[in-house]
């Protein structure tokens, strides 16, 4: 293996999630001054190159393949080239690969940097127009009925709003997946083909959403953002409280973060919460 003092560098580039004009110069010049563009699909990634009059070798490395096409990129890391790694349109490693060759890149030592550009979910949040100083990203709903229902009732109760990712053929199915989990009455925002030509927000409950395309074909990708559980303090007992904290744990939140935060949303003191856990813990 060679010296590390002599490996090339991981760039993790966002790219515009529609209109070229946000590309931001830094990016532009990440990708101008690479040695290889490691790209989630190479054809979609020339089209952006040749825009900005780019030349460079493209290295594949999309989803299926990730852990295989991490290891050749490793290998012209470690030989010293610099690579820039592209998703279609965003930030990779969120809902996109990526996250496979940086934690290998980690594991080996290789210098990782990361150049912020446009992301969808991001964007959605700042549109929707609800109350989102705090927001759980899901991305995409797992498919299987089962896991599904599973993932969409841990996430119920959280007084966070939640955004989710979705294809066009799927949509309805998600929108009355949603309604049917956290309930029609929920207030929700559905952005559309965000920063393109045909842009757009539509606003309403979950209900209201879920029959918005009845007799109108889908179109474009989709963000979610629905409004957080309303929680009345007067109503929780400490084994809400706890499932709460449980919850916000599930969602990627520390132990002590999650119940803290049950909490602040409670009114139960968090030494009770964090009490309770541990000896569920215990007993495990």
């Amino acid at each position: 293996m060679s010296d590390m003092t002599s490996y090339g560098k991981l760039s993790i580039v966002g790219t515009p999630i529609g209109n070229l004009g946000d590309f931001s110069p830094r990016g532009i010049e990440t990708l101008t001054n690479a040695d290889y563009i490691a790209a989630e699909d190479t054809r979609v990634t020339l089209g952006l190159l040749t825009k900005f009059d780019i030349k460079k070798p493209l290295v594949s490395c999309y989803k299926p393949k990730e852990q295989e096409k991490s290891e050749r990129i490793i290998e012209l890391l470690i030989n010293g080239n610099n690579v820039a790694m592209v998703s279609d349109a965003g930030m990779p490693c969120i809902s996109d690969p990526g996250a496979v060759l940086v934690r290998k890149c980690y594991e080996r030592g290789i210098p990782v940097e990361v150049i912020p550009g446009c992301n969808a979910a991001v964007a959605s949040v700042a549109l929707s127009g609800l109350e989102v100083d705090r927001w759980v990203f899901e991305g995409f709903l797992p498919v299987p009925k089962k896991e599904r229902a599973e993932r969409l009732d841990v996430v119920k109760n959280l007084p966070h709003a939640l955004v989710f990712y979705e294809a066009p053929h799927k949509i309805k199915q998600t929108l009355s997946d949603l309604r049917d989990a956290l309930g029609g009455e929920r207030p929700a925002a559905l952005c559309r083909e965000l920063t393109k030509l045909h842009e757009e927000t539509i606003r309403g409950t979950l209900d209201e959403l879920s029959h918005y395309y009845d007799d109108i074909e889908p179109r474009g990708e989709y963000v979610i953002v629905v409004k957080g559980a309303e929680i009345t303090r007067a109503e929780f007992t400490l084994e809400q409280a706890t499932t709460l904290a449980k919850q916000l744990v599930e969602g990627g939140e520390k132990l002590s973060d999650a119940c803290r935060e049950a909490a602040k949303t409670t009114g139960i003191p968090k030494r009770d919460i964090y009490a309770a856990l541990s000896n569920e813990n215990n007993h495990d």
